[in-house]
């Protein structure tokens, strides 16, 4: 049982096509990730990359790695996002910034990406480097060690960096502290720093021997991400059903945690873990624009380019007391856990803004506004809530490091374009109407066939008896509609010759006209 009172578990489901890790919490999932062979993420990867063209006016530069696009490097970055670590005292700076060099079109540099490509922009970039280990992340480009902030304790993270410290003379480089190094000694310290030294030197070798653009190190597989980030002391049970990544997994635990190598589980005789443990429902209610809560109310989800937005809404729930506004604060207060539990599920990140059912009272404000900033602290990844606007939303923000998990399961539609919406039967009739007009103006013919959706066809009978009707009908001719199983919004109008009308009326086409 983890210190937090929530039984937690690991799943991994393998199979030749895709990996998939799902983190549960009581039993309810919490974060999702999903890996595809031949698209594994690139966050984390480092190159040596040719810088392509350098923007002064924008502080930025566009960097050749051998990707599809250039990746943007932003020239003006800090070192690091200095908030979420102590340095030091409380609030006291780091001692040392090495000196960055200035970027020229041509010279070759080695980055790592922050930020997975999208369909319209490459990468982003950085050209400080960090190496991730179990407790520590190695920054090369610095002479400090931090400490994590979500490590509460003062008197703990002085004593973690203390130990770090003292294990970093030996290799004279910064790091960052991680929250899983909580309790840890020197000496675990030093094996992380060795570790993650030996491999900052092969990656500095091999970029002093190849040419530009060109992958000097990629970064773990999912499943060995999972046992670096994720499975620590608080994970009940990992379990895995590939014998293979099996015996890996169990030779990691041993090295970086022995304690929990009883903890792995083989299920080598199913081969859908997910659908076995009944999470496919979950993975599709994942990816819903409505989400119902236990109490009956329910949240709508809608991602745009920009921003997410989140609406709030009681729907079956009436409260438990004749007291509405409390009846409203106990549905926000269910909608901001269950919020914060789609967020971490989703992986949404960028803007987003909450709309919650309006609340008269400020302390009953503060209660949903508390308990949201309380469910998102479980989150690992950074996340800000901002506070309430005078329109009474809630702006929050979260950090992108990957794409979402609809980005990995769904497209875009290819009829509405992603919008979601699609052109009414009423305009579609119309635009037919307008169609066989302008064919009737060039063409001599006295016979149109028009090939519809049925839902059109139905229309245009329903607003049409044989002799007149919403669609025009040449002189001495009829117009043939035809129901066809297409898009509501395609459409065929062409004209045809006496033969070929009289087939189309036999084969069950409408006729109107004479």
């Amino acid at each position: 049982m983890s210190e937090s009172g929530l039984e937690k578990e690991i799943i991994v489901d393998i199979n030749p096509y895709q990996t998939r890790v799902v983190l549960l919490e009581q039993g309810t999932p919490s974060e999702i990730y999903i890996e595809r062979r031949g698209r594994e993420r690139l966050v984390g990867n480092i190159y040596k990359g040719r810088v392509q063209n350098v923007l002064p006016g924008m502080q930025a530069a566009f960097v050749d790695i051998g990707t599809d696009r250039n990746a943007f490097l932003y020239l003006g970055e800090p070192e690091l996002d200095k908030r979420d670590f102590v340095f030091g005292g409380e609030g006291e700076a780091p001692r040392i910034q090495r000196p960055k060099k200035p970027v020229k079109s041509g010279q070759e540099i080695m980055v790592q990406v922050i930020k997975e490509p999208d369909a319209t922009k490459g990468a982003r970039i950085t050209t400080h480097i960090t190496l991730p280990g179990r407790y520590v992340v190695l920054a090369p480009s610095v002479d400090y060690i931090g400490v994590s902030k979500r490590i509460e304790s003062e008197a703990e993270r002085t004593r973690l960096r203390d130990a770090a410290q003292s294990a970093a003379k030996d290799f004279n480089i910064g790091a960052i502290v991680r929250t899983a190094a909580e309790g840890k000694s020197e000496e675990e310290f030093h094996a992380d720093f060795a570790f993650l030294t030996r491999l900052w030197g092969r990656i500095q070798q091999k970029s002093e021997l190849v040419s530009a653009p060109r992958l000097l190190h990629a970064e773990e597989p999912l499943v060995f991400r999972t046992i670096r980030d994720l499975f620590t002391p608080d994970i009940k049970r990992l379990a895995i059903n590939d014998r293979e990544f099996y015996e890996r997994v169990l030779l990691i635990a041993n090295i970086i945690s022995p304690s929990l190598k009883n903890r792995v589980q083989l299920y080598e005789d199913i081969p859908d873990l997910f659908d076995q443990l009944g999470l496919e429902a979950e993975i599709d209610r994942a990816l819903a624009h409505k989400v119902w809560m236990k109490n009956g109310g329910y949240i709508i989800i809608d991602q745009t380019e920009a921003l997410t937005t989140i609406d709030v809404n009681t729907g079956k729930y009436v409260g438990s007391t004749d007291n509405l506004q409390e009846t409203i604060t106990e549905t926000n207060c269910e909608a901001a856990r269950e919020i914060a539990r789609q967020l971490r599920l989703r992986d949404i990140s960028g803007i987003i803004v909450v709309d919650f059912i309006d609340m008269d009272e400020i302390a009953d404000k503060e209660r949903v506004l508390s308990t949201l900033r309380e469910e998102m602290a479980k989150d690992r990844t950074k996340s800000h809530v901002l506070g309430i606007t005078q329109l009474g939303l809630v702006e929050m923000t979260r950090k992108k490091t990957r794409q979402c998990i609809s980005h990995t399961l769904q497209s875009s539609c290819p009829y509405c374009g992603g919008t979601g919406k699609v052109l009414s039967v009423e305009t579609v009739v119309l635009k037919v109407r307008k169609q066989l007009m302008r064919l009737m103006a060039k063409n001599e013919a006295k016979n149109f066939l028009i090939r519809v959706n049925e839902a059109v066809a139905a229309s245009i009978a329903e607003n049409s008896d044989p002799h007149s009707g919403i669609l025009p009908v040449p002189k001495g001719g009829a117009v043939y509609v035809e129901a066809a199983d297409i898009h509501i919004e395609k459409y065929e109008v062409s004209p045809l010759t006496e033969t070929q009308a009289e087939e189309y009326y036999r084969r069950g086409a409408l006729r109107y006209g004479e």
